[in-house]
């Protein structure tokens, strides 16, 4: 199996010291993982432009812009100039509106970035399956988008396998990304279950040692 790599979600952390989150970031994990949210796709806002190209500056990981808005279609180009090396967004933030994920994520893909799709946890798996030639990676949500903190949703696992099965079925490449509630608890059956990349908040940022959270969720 291939390492699986960890990301820590800047959500999380101090936003006072973002520098020192970013050096434990540089010094410890794989990723930075940042969520933007809206206020209307989900009830919370987080942050937008400044805040990636601020990190952008400090940043030798590659930076994971996950967008929690609606019209993603609209900021990718300028979240990719802002830094971004992976950008996803929700298959039900698009559906909505009518607009196909498959020409966000090869504008995604045309903008030099590694494209994703995202499902909250009352999403389907089989809603990523149409996309899954087109994405890098597909990000699937262990807990609601737009708050940080919640506790895992254990049908994660069965999701994590189906969608995994799947890939394998089709002989692609692409990864399985999961966010919310992962700790040292979960982290191993998450990567037995099919998981390469996991997302980690609270578990990290809320720890009085986040080197030693991240060396315990690897």
């Amino acid at each position: 199996m291939s390492k699986t790599l960890i990301a820590p979600s800047l959500l999380a952390a101090d936003f006072l010291h973002l520098e020192d989150a970013a050096r434990i970031v540089n010094d410890n994990a794989d990723i930075f993982h940042l969520d933007v949210m809206d206020g209307t796709f989900v009830p919370n806002i987080s942050f937008g432009f400044p805040v990636v190209e601020a990190l952008a500056k400090v940043a030798r990981k590659p930076m994971d812009v996950h967008l929690m808005i609606v019209h993603p279609e609209r900021y990718v180009e300028r979240f990719a100039k802002a830094g971004a090396a992976m950008i996803s967004f929700h298959e039900e933030a698009v559906e909505a509106d009518g607009t196909d994920p498959a020409e966000i994520l090869k504008s995604i893909r045309a903008l030099g970035v590694s494209p994703g799709l995202v499902v909250n946890p009352d999403i389907p798996a089989e809603k990523l399956y149409p996309y899954l030639e087109l994405c890098d990676f597909v990000l699937i949500m262990s807990v609601f988008a737009g708050f940080g903190g919640q506790k895992f949703i254990e049908a994660t696992y069965e999701k994590v396998k189906a969608v995994r099965a799947e890939i394998r079925r089709r002989g692609l490449r692409v990864k399985i990304e999961v966010d919310g509630g992962v700790g040292a608890d979960n982290a191993r059956a998450l990567a037995k279950a099919g998981a390469d990349i996991l997302v980690a908040g609270s578990s990290v940022f809320g720890a009085d040692d986040p080197a030693a959270a991240i060396a315990a969720l690897r």
